[in-house]
C-alpha cells in the first residue's frame, strides 16, 4: 500500500500529555467492523460490552527508565537507550546533537530534579545510527537497572514532551514514572523504551470486575523498542525497514490459547488483544506453537499490514496512532482501511484525545 494512505489531518491540540484521571475514565471508541456501527463509551464499560468466555491478552513489559539528562560540563543533551549492544556490557545509545561528541567522551547523567548521582555514560563509538557507550556507576554503585532507577528518566513519547513545552505545561518525573506504566506490568519484565499503551487504560479495580463477568486473561512480554515511532518515510510500506523486538509467551498462556481454540471456532468466546504490541507478538508465534510444550521466546520484525490473515485476534483494544506509523497500518489491517478512516476521521470531529496517553479504541 501507498504510505499516503496511512495520513490523516490533527488539530495539535488533541495530543494528550496526562492520561485520563481515573484511567478507566477515558473515552471509548467501540467499533464493529461486521456493521460498520461507530458507538462512544468509556473504557470502565467495558464489563457490559465484553462477553463472558471472552479473553484479554496483554503485554506485562515494563519501562526502562531509557530517557537520559547529559552534560559535557558545558552544553546539556538528551540521549535515549535503544537496546543492549553485541559489545558486552554495552548500550546502544541515541543522543541529541550526536557529531559534536568524541569516542571516549563522558557526560554527566542527571535524575529528574536535575541531581549528577556520580553516574557516568561513556561514548564508546558510533554505528550508523547510534552511539555504543557504556554506563558507569557513582559512588552508590549497581548495575544499568539500578543506575537507571535513580538517573534515568520516564522515556515519554517525542510527541508528549513537544506538546507539554509548547503548551508551558510542567512535569514532574515522578508522576510520568506511575502514569507510564500498566498496573499489570511486571518488574522483571522492564525492557521496553515506550509503554504498552492500550495498557494504560486498566485500573485493578477494572480487571477484577471483567473478572468476576466472566472475562479471562493471560500475559506475554514484548519489549517495545524506540522503532515504534519510526514514521514511514518511503512512498511504499512494503519498502519500510521494519524494527525487531523480543518477545517471550509462558507456556500457561500457550496453553490458553490452546484451550480457547474451540470456544472460538464456535463463537463463545474471543481472544481480546490490548494492544498493538500484543498483537505482533502472538501473530509472530510460529505456526506449530499451540503443539509446544514450553515457553516460547523469540524476535519479530512483523510488519502487519492490510491482506494480513491474523491467526489469534478477534478483537482489538488499542489508542489512536500517529498518521503514516506502522501501528496505523496494523489497525487499517484488522479494521479494513475504510472503516478506519471514518473511525479516525469520527475521533477528530468528537474530540477524542490522541496518542500515548489519549483515549481508547475497541475494535470487535
Amino acid at each position: 500500500m501507498k504510505t499516503r494512505e496511512l495520513d490523516y489531518d490533527l488539530d495539535p491540540a488533541l495530543v494528550a500529555t496526562a492520561p485520563a484521571s481515573p484511567r478507566d475514565a477515558a473515552r471509548l471508541m467501540v467499533v464493529e467492523r461486521a456493521t460498520g456501527a461507530i458507538a462512544h463509551r468509556l473504557v470502565r464499560d467495558l464489563p457490559s460490552i465484553l462477553r463472558s468466555g471472552d479473553h484479554l491478552l496483554v503485554n506485562e513489559t515494563s519501562v526502562l527508565r531509557a530517557r537520559l539528562s547529559l552534560s559535557d560540563g558545558e552544553r546539556e543533551t538528551e540521549g535515549l537507550l535503544l537496546e543492549p549492544s553485541a559489545e558486552p556490557g554495552a548500550w546502544r545509545v541515541l543522543v541529541r546533537q550526536a557529531k559534536r561528541y568524541r569516542d571516549g567522551d563522558r557526560l554527566v547523567l542527571r535524575d529528574g530534579r536535575g541531581i549528577d548521582h556520580g553516574d557516568r555514560l561513556e561514548l564508546v563509538r558510533r554505528d550508523a545510527e547510534a552511539w555504543i557507550a557504556r554506563v558507569h556507576p557513582g559512588s552508590a554503585g549497581g548495575d544499568i537497572a539500578e543506575i537507571l532507577e535513580r538517573s534515568g528518566l520516564t522515556p515519554l513519547p517525542p510527541y508528549i514532551l513537544k506538546a507539554r513545552r509548547d503548551r508551558h505545561e510542567a512535569a514532574d518525573d515522578a508522576d510520568d514514572r506511575a502514569e507510564y506504566e500498566t498496573v499489570y506490568a511486571r518488574a522483571s519484565a522492564r525492557g521496553s523504551v515506550a509503554a504498552p499503551t492500550a495498557g494504560l487504560h486498566f485500573t485493578d479495580r477494572l480487571l477484577a470486575e471483567l473478572a468476576e463477568r466472566g472475562v479471562g486473561r493471560s500475559a506475554l512480554t514484548l519489549h517495545v523498542g524506540a522503532g515504534t515511532f519510526k514514521p514511514i518515510e518511503c512512498e511504499d510500506l512494503a519498502d519500510h525497514p521494519m524494527h525487531r523486538e523480543s518477545y517471550s509467551v509462558p507456556a500457561e498462556t500457550l496453553g490458553h490459547l490452546r484451550a480457547l481454540a474451540p470456544r472460538r471456532a464456535s463463537g463463545s468466546a474471543r481472544i481480546v488483544a490490548v494492544g498493538t504490541t500484543t498483537v505482533r507478538a502472538v501473530e509472530s508465534l510460529p505456526a506449530d506453537a499451540l503443539d509446544r510444550a514450553g515457553p516460547i521466546g523469540a524476535t519479530t520484525n512483523i510488519l502487519i499490514s492490510p491482506g494480513f490473515g491474523f491467526r489469534f485476534t478477534d478483537a482489538m483494544l488499542t489508542n489512536f496512532h500517529l498518521p503514516r506509523s506502522t501501528l496505523l497500518a496494523l489497525v487499517g489491517a484488522f479494521a479494513g482501511m475504510a472503516l478506519m478512516r471514518r473511525a479516525y476521521e469520527c475521533a477528530v470531529r468528537e474530540r477524542y484525545r490522541f496518542y500515548s496517553f489519549g483515549d481508547a479504541m475497541l475494535i470487535l
